[in-house]
């Protein structure tokens, strides 16, 4: 039962006063309850989550106060009682997010600070204050900004394809196309690496800054655009490109010695096809290892790093998912086929390796087919779920944690190498000589690591990762990189068993 303090009925009775949408709040509240219940990593009721949400009122206006004593939930301001509410069963999300409306609606009614806000406010703090009990991936995106990124991911498309400025040549055209993204629109209309461009739709882009030519190659995906080109035989050609949604280039193979250097940015929509592509190229000519630089690499998405990690391994679990929603545990497998055909596989690492990147790293150095070098990662190992709201706002809810092969979590803890390198060249050196002398063994914080399992304490995960602290990747990486690459005994040391 709702009961409402009589000094406040004088306030209803503004006309000119922001009304505040109860049964709009009550939706979402409800929604978002619904949602969450069921899915948190450590069981929560509506009621437990409800409670912790009513304190975003307070953190927008501090003369308010909810409170739950004798079995009664009480809204004050400035400690004068406002509202009564009997609370609903713990259980009860229907119940709960009317009560959550009820009593951000008294307030709003109640205070010109909260009204200036604005009932967009009040949701946003209800959910600030539940995920500051949880965990900091998890949060609400208010209708606007939320549709905004829908849209840019709706009409977000280009030619697929580099320029860089040349010197001007004889015929004047000094934009050349330096690059073109596999299987993109502009593979598929005949373009080519080397071709100038002239104008588009018409237009000359002579004297047009390189960015306002890019921004010209962007648009709605199915927009076309003519494209006036010149090749490298010197003879003129239109090309007519249909827009579409094109990933960044996110990897860069190059040589190091006798070493493959591949370099992964980032794990989007085609980067295992990328990665493949360039494993496949840098193979032929007979590599004595496979170097893969994820610093940097804040990750992505983790089918494509599961799918990456199937390029240099048979068969076994890349990564696990648990969490207390059945659908939110899974054993990502592979089955695969190992294009290097066993070649050594270093990966580099640092502070800034995060995520997908950072299920890459430990699986492979789990499953025995890679040696990681660099400092403690970032310990990004939470997955999150995602629902849209009756607003049209949208909430991201951590579900599972990602465990390694070895059935240890990444959250908090990170990847810990089997060779660091951020705790002095001394260090390095000290251990380059036990791998040169066949001395070498495991560091305890990676053994210390694999042995660990979730919920993981936050103090012991900060204790073992002490030992290798999170740092930018250096020079250092590489050098030790090209010494394992030429020394597959110090290699084969480095290996976890």
């Amino acid at each position: 039962m709702l009961v409402l303090a009589a000094s406040l009925w004088p306030s209803l009775a503004c006309a000119a006063d922001p009304a505040f949408d109860a049964d709009l709040a009550a939706g979402v509240f409800t929604s978002a309850l619904s949602f969450m219940a069921p899915r948190t990593l450590d069981p929560l009721a509506p009621g437990d989550l409800a409670i912790w949400g009513l304190h975003g009122i307070a953190a927008l206006d501090p003369n308010f106060a909810t409170t739950v004593k004798n079995g009664e939930l009480t809204l004050s301001q400035s400690g004068k009682i406002l509202l009564h509410v009997q609370p609903a069963p713990a259980t009860d999300a229907v119940g709960w997010g009317r009560i959550a409306a009820n009593i951000n609606d008294a307030a709003f009614t109640a205070s010109p600070t909260l009204k200036r806000a604005g009932q967009q406010a009040l949701v946003q703090s209800f959910f600030d204050e539940i995920f500051n009990h949880l965990d900091s991936y998890s949060r609400y995106v208010p209708p606007t900004p939320a549709e905004a990124a829908r849209d840019r991911l709706a009409i977000d498309a280009s030619a697929g394809i580099n320029l860089m400025r040349r010197p001007k040549a004889g015929n004047g055209d000094g934009v050349m196309i330096s690059d073109i993204v596999p299987g993109g629109p502009a593979e598929a209309a005949d373009l080519r690496v080397g071709d100038r461009l002239i104008a588009i739709d018409g237009q000359s882009i002579a004297g047009h800054k390189l960015a306002t030519i890019r921004d010209d190659l962007t648009g709605e995906e199915g927009q076309t655009l003519t494209l006036r080109v010149r090749g490298l035989n010197g003879k003129l050609r239109e090309v007519v490109v249909t827009l579409a949604p094109v990933p960044p280039e996110t990897v860069f193979a190059s040589r190091m010695g006798r070493a493959l250097l591949v370099r992964v940015s980032a794990f989007t929509a085609n980067t295992a096809e990328r990665l493949s592509q360039a494993l496949e190229a840098g193979l032929l000519a007979r590599p004595s290892a496979v170097i893969v630089d994820l610093r940097g690499n804040r990750g992505g998405l983790v089918r494509q790093a599961v799918t990456s990690v199937a390029l240099f391994a048979e068969t076994g679990v890349v990564a696990s998912t648990a969490g207390r929603a059945p659908e939110a545990t899974h054993d990502w497998r592979i089955e695969g086929g190992d294009l290097t055909r066993g070649l050594p596989v270093i990966l580099l690492v640092d502070g800034n390796t995060a995520s997908a990147a950072e299920i890459m790293a430990a699986s492979l150095a789990d499953l025995g087919r890679g040696v990681v070098v660099g400092s403690a990662t970032l310990g990004k190992g939470l997955v999150q779920t995602l629902t849209r709201l009756p607003d049209g706002g949208e909430l991201f809810l951590t579900w599972s944690r990602v465990l390694a092969p070895r059935h240890w979590p990444l959250q908090t803890l990170g990847v810990i190498p089997q060779i660091c390198t951020s705790i002095g060249e001394d260090d390095i050196a000290t251990q380059l000589d036990a791998l040169a002398d066949g001395d070498f063994t495991l560091p305890k914080a990676t053994l210390a690591a694999r042995a660990t399992r979730a919920p993981l304490p936050a103090a012991k995960a900060l204790d073992i990762r002490a030992a290798c602290p999170a740092a930018e990747g250096t020079d250092a990486d590489l050098m030790v990189a090209r010494y394992l690459a030429t020394h597959p005994d110090a290699y084969a040391q480095a290996l976890i068993p």
